[in-house]
């Protein structure tokens, strides 16, 4: 990718030169690249080429430019009603009644579900083109509309089966979950994780991981003959995000209108310390002083709660807290402390998981052994991984009937789209694939902050999972939404100023370029601070 200036007035995204860079995150950690696949057939080869064209209803057969954020040639249908199949409600009206009882504050976009696809969602109003780099929060693995999914009849009609009906999974057994069951297993099980929990969402995953450790501390504490009521809190990080339900509010501080006003549990939290990039000498050891001082936080919260601290809970980056990397060697001494003090060591990686980082995990890169995975998003469904050191307790909730459970289990629809998911990211070796672009998209970001210095800083990333810094939060937002409204990209803010790219695996070298030209047009149109 270059940053070669590309500053103009057109409002929408424009090719950029091929990726030629191959720099990489420093993380003090060494990468285990998931196993790579031969691609399934018909996968389209990542090149610097233009994306497909598309046709739109709204057009009435106009070609639509995937590279460029609005319909060419004839005028959109003025009427807003193209792409109304199945529904009463015309596009141009869907804003309006969705707005009568809920809050409706998103980008804005109303989603042609028929015309959208992979990287390039379409809004159904007027055939306009958004190059989506964010795939709903990092939820949609293969984008939108995969090929290797609308055009398999068998899939789709297992998925229509399972769409049907909606049956409870924790009571009923049927074909189809156990065919999901074992594909999580070929593609992201952990043999030290033999325990599996599934659920719908990612807060609930977390929370089920909590409940997890409470019931495993409070059979450790009465095994030793100590009170069974103790082993109720979580050591946990500032910064971090873990959901918005119950327990999860109490571990979750990032942004104070999630939780401000909802009672929550005093936790012991304790400082994060992050790197800062490029980590040069001086940073290093500011970031070592950091560190130290966060493990005596933590081993005073051990010694100001004795036998009460049941886990200790990080993302191995927090992502809605800023893309805030920790080092390896941070979590694990966390890890180790964990071990000394009795505790479990739980790692939420509701987003960092399935493929976003370069391998299945993000823990499995840092090399790290947790004994509580949650998982959620590209998985379509919430669920929790447990290793064996939760067995020390016989009677554990993966043990005993009921002690955690779910009427629809995470939902067999999600299973069924799930499992066909996972096999094409297995096939077609998209983790490894997500490893080198991100590379790739970081070397460009880096060319940026070199560019624009005073605005863009501490380019960080891992795999695709990339992020940067500008200088305020008025700013950040302002370029977030400038590239949506001017350069038809969608990208997201995270924490204080930091913007993030949370593309899908599939998602190509060219259309990175395009995304990243993008936004260097928009840094030249920002005033110089």
């Amino acid at each position: 990718m270059s940053t070669t200036s590309t500053s103009t007035s057109t409002p929408s995204v424009t090719s950029t030169p091929s990726v030629t860079s191959t720099s990489s995150v420093t993380s003090g950690a060494t990468v285990t690249p998931a196993p790579t696949a031969a691609p399934v057939q018909g996968r389209a080869a990542v090149t610097g080429a233009a994306p497909p064209m598309h046709t739109h209803p709204a057009t009435r057969g106009t070609l639509v430019d995937a590279s460029a954020g609005a319909v060419t040639g004839a005028a959109a249908d003025p009427t807003g009603t193209a792409g109304t199949a199945g529904t009463a409600i015309a596009p141009r009206d869907v804003l309006e009644v969705l707005g009568r009882h809920v809050i409706a504050d998103g980008f804005g976009i109303v989603l042609d579900l028929e015309c959208s696809r992979g990287s390039w969602l379409v809004d159904a109003r007027d055939g306009r083109r958004y190059l989506d780099l964010y795939s709903f929060f990092a939820s949609a693995p293969l984008g939108i509309n995969p090929l290797e999914l609308t055009g398999d009849p068998a899939f789709l009609a297992e998925l229509t089966a399972a769409a049907v009906n909606k049956p409870a999974n924790s009571d009923i057994a049927t074909a189809a979950y156990a065919g999901f069951v074992e594909m999580f297993i070929r593609v992201l099980g952990d043999p030290e994780l033999p325990h599996l929990f599934f659920v719908e969402g990612g807060a609930l995953a977390v929370e089920n991981a909590l409940k997890c450790a409470f019931d495993w501390k409070s059979r450790h504490n009465a095994q030793a003959g100590r009170p069974a009521s103790l082993g109720r809190r979580v050591l946990h990080l500032r910064h971090a995000f873990h959901g918005r339900s119950g327990y999860t509010l109490s571990v979750t501080n990032t942004d104070l209108v999630k939780t401000e006003r909802f009672p929550v549990f005093d936790w012991p939290r304790i400082d994060s310390p992050v790197v800062r990039f490029p980590l040069d000498a001086r940073g290093l050891a500011d970031l070592a002083e950091a560190e130290a001082a966060a493990l005596a936080q933590a081993e005073a919260a051990f010694a100001r709660h004795p036998h009460d601290i049941a886990c200790f809970l990080a993302e191995p980056i927090q992502s809605e807290g800023g893309d805030n990397h920790l080092r390896a060697e941070f979590l694990a001494a966390m890890e180790r402390l964990c071990h000394a003090h009795d505790a479990l060591f739980v790692l939420d990686e509701v987003q960092t998981g399935v493929g976003m980082t370069g391998s299945a995990w993000a823990y499995q890169q840092l090399g790290l052994r947790p004994d509580v995975v949650a998982f959620g998003k590209k998985v379509q469904l919430g669920g929790v991984m447990a290793g064996r050191r939760v067995d020390e307790v016989a009677d554990n909730v993966f043990r005993v009937p009921g002690r955690i459970n779910s009427t629809w289990g995470g939902g067999l629809v999600d299973m069924v789209r799930s499992r066909r998911m996972l096999e094409v990211m297995a096939a077609d070796g998209l983790f490894a694939r997500a490893g080198e672009l991100g590379r790739d998209l970081l070397a460009a970001l880096g060319e940026l902050a070199g560019k624009y210095p005073s605005l863009v800083s501490n380019p960080r990333g891992r795999g695709l999972l990339c992020a940067i810094d500008l200088p305020s939060a008025r700013c950040r937002d302002d370029v977030v939404r400038r590239l949506r409204t001017e350069e038809s990209v969608l990208v997201l803010p995270a924490g204080v100023r930091a913007l993030r790219f949370r593309p899908a695996l599939t998602v190509s070298a060219a259309e990175l370029e395009l995304g990243v030209a993008a936004l260097d047009r928009i840094l030249a149109r920002v005033p110089t601070l």
